[in-house]
């Protein structure tokens, strides 16, 4: 009879991979689908920094504006084998991944900028620098 028969789910199992669906349920799924992003402004620069690591940035990522917001999406596809002497074990993953992210007012679309180096997604846009607030302005008001 071959191993694949007598497979057993507790055999050559560390208690972290039995402990896996576990993890899952109850952290979610769903934080794994947003992109963890870091925000600075700095002379006038917005800089918005994710992190993507393992993904081909020309295949798997797509950066857009939208209505005011940046959209980051990407996608990853994973595939782990462990062989040992008498077992086969493999687990693939699959997942998309986005974040928005609200953009200041005036920023042109043709302007943003995106680079992708040692898994982080750099993209940076002008800011325009606010207009000048002036002083309250009393207006008369007339009787009509």
């Amino acid at each position: 009879m071959s191993d694949l028969l007598r497979w057993s789910p507790f055999e050559r199992r560390s208690p972290f991979e039995l402990m896996e669906p576990f993890r899952r349920l109850f952290e979610g799924e769903s934080e794994k689908s947003m992109i963890r992003v870091e925000e600075e402004v700095k002379d006038d620069v917005l800089t918005v920094r994710a992190e993507l690591p393992g993904i081909d940035p020309e295949k798997d990522v797509d950066v857009s504006v939208s209505e005011g917001q940046l959209h980051i999406r990407a996608e990853r596809r994973e595939k782990t084998e462990q062989k040992d002497k008498g077992s086969y074990r493999s687990e693939f993953r699959y997942g998309s991944f986005f974040r928005s992210v609200p953009l200041p007012k005036g920023v042109k679309d043709e302007d943003i900028k995106a680079t992708y180096k040692d898994g982080v997604l750099e993209v940076t846009a002008p800011v325009p620098q606010a207009a000048v607030e002036t002083s309250p302005q009393k207006i008369q008001i007339t009787r009509g």
